[in-house]
């Protein structure tokens, strides 16, 4: 069946799907093979060390795939400066950048006359606009649902994706919840041209940076099994529950601020838990879609999955 939205002539991809930018976890393996499959991969940028690094990165994943994937940004969330990485995205011509947390104006700007496409992640009618009057090519909308840092507001993707989609005239890609081709085509009834999924890539075969505990932990979740953390910080995450993310609401409880509040919700507690293993020495970040995640298939057969739901929906509405 055709897939062809704007979102898929913008990105030159065969399926209107994103994968999220996955701090410590997006790495060459699981962008090519996302990109392989017809969707987008992207490479987490601000995990890696350096410039140069960022680079072998690009490089490795070309070596993989000849299909377009993405490099994204983390910008304001890793404490230290993008530009110089950035560049290095930009010396290595790659074909898509997205931009998650922060301001995205800086990037705007150090990206003026880059032949690149612009993808920013939002989660509120305003910042899509704002987005647009940048110069974003298409914004990824993310719902409360989601996984990772969230907006400020409790507004869910079924809300959210429709009051962006009727606020901005470049292509809306949905995020927050999905994990399927039941909400791919949610999205694409709620008016959005793609999707963009996190939890449900980090739960696949070549997502091989998420240690088995992290996977395991995912596939025994229930839609309840994720809390919000960081929010009395004004800069809420959502994360599996475990007794890390208790201790951090404990010590939120208690009015922590954020040098309190450090030493359990960094880089260096994220990786414990995500690359390692270490259930009772950190946390990973994770939507409410993994309520929907039952298994880890390879990312090409989570495709054809999808698209075998997508095809079952389509006739049922007489298409």
């Amino acid at each position: 069946m055709n897939w062809k939205t704007r979102v898929t002539e913008l990105l030159g991809i065969r399926y209107p799907i994103v994968q999220g930018g996955l701090a410590y976890l997006a790495y060459s393996e699981l962008a090519a093979a996302v990109s392989n499959a017809g969707g987008l991969g992207q490479i987490t940028a601000m995990s890696l060390s350096s410039p140069e690094e960022l680079k072998k990165e690009i490089q490795k994943t070309r070596e993989k795939t000849v299909q377009p994937f993405g490099v994204n940004f983390a910008i304001g969330q890793h404490g230290r400066p993008f530009s110089r990485m950035l560049q290095a995205a930009i010396d290595e011509e790659v074909q898509v950048i997205s931009m998650t947390g922060g301001n995205p104006a800086p990037v705007f700007q150090q990206l003026e006359g880059v032949p690149v496409r612009k993808l920013v992640l939002v989660a509120a009618r305003r910042q899509a606009e704002k987005a647009e009057e940048l110069g974003a090519d298409a914004v990824m909308a993310v719902g409360h649902e989601g996984g990772g840092h969230l907006g400020k507001t409790d507004t869910g993707t079924m809300v959210l994706i429709p009051s962006i989609v009727e606020s901005v005239s470049i292509p809306v890609i949905a995020s927050g919840g999905i994990a399927d081709g039941k909400g791919l085509m949610a999205a694409l009834a709620l008016g959005a041209e793609g999707i963009e999924m996190g939890t449900r890539f980090i739960a696949v075969k070549e997502c091989i940076h998420a240690h088995s505990a992290y996977k395991e932990d995912l596939l025994n979740a229930d839609e309840n099994g994720t809390v919000l953390i960081k929010k009395t910080i004004g800069a809420p995450g959502r994360a599996l529950s475990n007794d890390w993310t208790t201790r951090i609401l404990d010590l939120e409880d208690t009015k922590a601020a954020f040098e309190g509040l450090r030493a359990y919700i960094d880089g260096a507690a994220n990786k414990k838990y995500i690359n390692e293993g270490k259930r009772g020495e950190g946390f990973g970040w994770a939507g409410q879609a993994a309520g929907i995640i039952h298994d880890i298939p390879s990312v090409k057969e989570l495709f054809d999955r999808m698209m075998s739901e997508g095809e079952i929906i389509r006739k049922q509405w007489g298409e």
